[in-house]
């Protein structure tokens, strides 16, 4: 069997060390990082990787975003070093990198449309890496339709990843979350209300050939299909101060069938349930293998070792089994066939 791990995460080098320069979020995250050689060590990365047979990656910066890292040129700056940095890595090394997706200044949204381009056309990257929300905005705002026009247009995958911080309280009368609450139950909610603006903005009506994988099995939708699908096709009902029932007439699909359009992963930290409820729902032309590696707590094989176990233990047919493992992420990303 092959293994393309479709989400997990690397700094190439040059970005790595601009990074350390930063002060605010930038700092914070070379502090955290530090610990985690896999995230910016190759000989780490590698050691880790030889642990799999047949094993692959799609690489992607890690968090955080970088605009919140630092705004306008900042933002574009770290941006080009390290999708020049990701694409050197796949050129350089094929047999350990099979793609890479893009970061982009979302910040700037020109900007980020322009540099989505240049990954593109220029350095052959696979896909583009966005996160849930830009500085605190919504993904649905006008301003960052052009990005996924671009995606769309490309037929390249948009990777939607989590991004929430202790800053966002858990409850209205406390000025930050506590126990790490933004990251467990936040970054799940993140995913699934950004795929939820998605559907309901019209982005999904209007570019009918984007294509979104939303991190981590999809989040909360999986769990949640009938809030998603009976829920909300009592869209309205719960609402006084404005007519909602007009979003349902205005899109073209049931709600629900929309967020079956999403690719999921298989990026769920070792949870066979959380496997199967996602399996369930997308069913497996839409579920990429992926680990989220270096963040389990031995730093990088943890994750790669659990999820693949947990597949292998399942009652999939082979058919089924190469799909999720490698055949979904080659027609993806756009990946030649070996087998």
């Amino acid at each position: 069997m092959q293994y393309i791990d479709a989400f997990n995460h690397f700094f190439p080098k040059a970005l790595w060390e601009r990074i350390q320069s930063l002060e605010g979020a930038g700092k914070d995250i070379g502090k955290r990082m530090q610990g985690v050689p896999c995230i910016y060590d190759l000989d780490t990365r590698f050691r880790v990787m030889d642990e799999f047979e047949n094993y692959t990656q799609i690489i992607s910066l890690g968090m955080p975003p970088l605009e919140a890292m630092g705004d306008g040129q900042t933002a574009l700056e770290l941006a080009r070093i390290g999708n020049d940095g990701q694409a050197e890595l796949v050129s350089k090394y094929p047999d350990r990198f099979a793609g890479f997706v893009a970061a982009l200044p979302m910040d700037t949204p020109e900007a980020a449309a322009r540099e989505a381009e240049r990954s593109f056309k220029e350095l052959g990257a696979n896909g583009v890496q966005i996160h849930s929300n830009v500085n605190g905005a919504p993904l649905d705002e006008e301003r960052f339709f052009q990005i996924f026009e671009v995606c769309a247009k490309h037929g390249k995958p948009v990777l939607l990843h989590p991004s929430r911080n202790a800053s966002m309280p858990d409850y209205a009368t406390e000025t930050k979350s506590k126990y790490e609450i933004w990251w467990t139950f936040g970054w799940p909610y993140e995913t699934s209300a950004a795929m939820a603006r998605l559907v309901f903005s019209g982005f999904m009506d209007r570019l009918p050939e984007l294509k979104v994988v939303a991190h981590h099995m999809g989040a909360m939708v999986p769990f949640f299909e009938g809030r998603v699908g009976p829920g909300w096709d009592q869209l309205g009902k719960r609402t006084s101060d404005e007519d909602l029932t007009l979003v349902l007439k205005r899109l073209k699909k049931r709600p629900l069938d929309y967020f079956k359009d999403f690719y999921a992963d298989t990026a769920v930290f070792g949870s066979k349930a959380a496997t199967l409820c996602g399996l369930e729902f997308y069913g497996s032309d839409r579920v990429l293998f992926a680990s989220d590696s270096p963040f389990d707590p031995e730093k990088g094989p943890g994750y790669i070792r659990d999820t693949l176990r947990i597949l292998n233990s399942l009652d999939l047919s082979k058919e089924d089994m190469e799909k999720i493992c490698f055949r979904n992420a080659q027609a993806l990303f756009g990946l030649k066939s070996s087998i």
